[in-house]
């Protein structure tokens, strides 16, 4: 069975930094794309940071050099480092596995941890 499952969201104060971290289980961690999404409501969900199988990593415009993400292989964990928050960033963040498949993709997803920033 397929698991993801968020932790490290909260109250941040603008300016601060917080970790979010996804546990993984069930699927093959070393051949999939990993993501960062996130969602506010009534927004549609938007792709926060990329780290691909092969370790190439990408991010959203609005990120501009404040988060980073990484890939443990080892412990089948993904993890997102967000500094220099800002109001705009509350937001609920949301780890997502996905893989290339034939006739469809796997696309998997957690449940969803919420960071509100804000003073």
């Amino acid at each position: 069975q397929v698991q993801l499952v968020e932790s490290g969201g909260g109250l941040v104060l603008p300016g601060g930094s917080v970790r979010l971290s996804c546990a993984t289980s069930g699927f093959t961690f070393s051949s999939y794309d990993l993501n960062w999404y996130r969602q506010v409501q009534g927004k549609e969900r938007e792709l926060v940071a990329h780290s691909s199988s092969d370790d190439d990593t990408f991010y959203g415009d609005f990120v501009q050099g404040r988060f980073t993400i990484s890939r443990d292989t080892a412990k089948k964990t993904v993890a997102l480092q967000m500094n220099i928050l800002k109001p705009e960033d509350t937001a609920v963040y949301y780890c997502n596995a996905w893989r290339a498949g034939s006739p469809y993709s796997e696309d998997y997803w957690g449940q969803g941890t919420p960071v509100t920033v804000s003073s």
